[in-house]
Parts: structure tokens; C-alpha cells; sequence
């Protein structure tokens, strides 16, 4: 999945007529959608590709419910929601996606994968990250979720506690060689894939490459 991380719709539009035919899905984050909304959305589906709605959606949940409510006849086909935001935030954004759109997979997410245990420790959060995940990975399928964003290095123990139906989203992907950037817990797509994950989300190392297409074809024989 490209993470459509860039500055203009222009530059978006720019790579995607690059890697039409070569990638399948593009995940659209708070940038993009604040500055250009749901018409970008439509427009971009209507190059070919599967939206993954990614706004991390928190708030009571009336107000998530309602938000996941607005995008009915909006073509996505994934969206985020934080499941910080506890049990029945959770049950009612899945409420709400399934009475707009039952194909509609609503993704918990878990923690960022920007954090570290120091990191997280400033937060008031005394788990290890790898802990704070499960804990959250575990409530969210309580409350209904079939699908969660998580580090790479959380995989594999998350395949341990979860219903097997439950599709894991990976960030935190680089392939070797690659700056890391912000990114703490990371993994290259081919260990990704060995682990367990359902879909994995690059973004940098594509965008910013001198032959976006050339990238994405490498990670895509990585993963093969």
C-alpha cells in the first residue's frame, strides 16, 4: 500500500499515473485529506486504486460513529480509528461502517509506530510498546474490529492472541538500505510478509526515490 504522504495533489497525481498498474492500493492520510477532502478521494479511486482511509480517528463515540457515518458512498475501502479510544468507540465505529458500507474494514490503531518505550513512558503509558499492543490489539477484537495497524516486530506475537481473521496493516516498512526516518520499530517487506502480514504501507521509500516505479516493483518482488 502507497502511503500517499506529499505536500500537493499534483505531485500525488504525479506518482500515481507513475504506478498505475503496479500497485493495487494507496492509503491517503490527514494531509492530503484536510487539504483536498473527499472529492481527492473519488479521484483517486477513479485512477483504479482501493482507497485505505488512514485519519486515526478519536473522539467520544457519538462523534466516531457519526464521522464514520459521513463517509457513506465515499469510495473506501479501509479506515483507521484509534483504539485508545476505548470499548464502545470502537463497537460503534464498527456499528456505523457496517450500516454504510459492510465491506468496509475499519482498522484499530494501536501505537504509533514513531514510539519508542521512552517515548511512550512520557505519556503516562508504563507498558513496553509490544505490551501496549497487545492490551489494545486484544480490546479492539473484543469490540468487534477485524483489522488493526501495528508495528512489524508486533506481528508475530499478535498472531498469538487474535482471531485468525483479523488482517494486520504494517507501517514501519523499509526496505534494506533505506533511511529510517522517524520510524522506530521497523522491518524490510520481505520480513513483513514472513511474519504474517495481511498488507504492508511504504510511503518514502517510493515517493522519494529517483524511479518511483522501479521501487515499488522491488518491494513488490521483495514480497514474492
Amino acid at each position: 500500500m502507497l502511503a500517499l504522504d506529499l505536500p500537493d495533489r499534483e505531485s500525488a497525481l504525479g506518482i500515481l499515473e507513475l504506478l498505475r498498474g503496479n500497485l493495487e492500493w494507496v492509503k491517503i492520510g490527514l494531509q492530503m485529506y484536510i487539504k483536498y477532502g473527499a472529492p481527492f478521494v473519488r479521484e483517486v479511486a477513479g485512477l483504479g486504486f482501493k482507497i485505505f482511509l488512514d485519519l486515526k480517528l478519536h473522539d467520544i463515540p457519538n462523534t466516531v460513529a457519526s464521522a464514520v457515518g459521513s463517509l457513506r458512498g465515499l469510495p473506501v475501502s479501509m479506515l483507521t480509528i484509534h483504539t485508545c479510544g476505548g470499548r464502545e468507540m470502537m463497537s460503534r465505529a464498527v456499528e456505523s461502517a457496517q450500516a454504510i458500507n459492510p465491506d468496509l474494514l475499519v482498522l484499530g490503531v494501536t501505537v504509533l509506530t514513531s514510539f519508542d518505550d521512552a517515548g511512550l513512558a512520557e505519556t503516562g503509558v508504563s507498558l513496553p510498546p509490544s505490551k501496549q499492543v497487545e492490551l489494545l490489539a486484544q480490546l479492539a477484537a473484543e469490540s468487534g474490529m477485524k483489522g488493526l495497524v501495528c508495528s512489524p516486530l508486533e506481528i508475530e506475537p499478535l498472531r498469538k492472541i487474535l482471531p485468525p481473521d483479523i488482517k494486520l496493516v504494517t507501517p514501519g516498512i523499509r526496505p534494506a538500505g533505506s533511511d529510517l526516518n522517524e520510524q522506530k520499530r521497523i522491518m524490510t517487506p520481505a520480513m513483513a510478509a514472513a511474519a504474517g502480514a495481511n498488507f504492508i504501507v511504504v510511503g518514502r521509500p517510493v515517493l522519494m526515490a529517483v524511479n518511483p516505479v522501479e521501487a515499488a516493483r522491488a518491494i513488490i518482488e521483495e514480497l514474492k
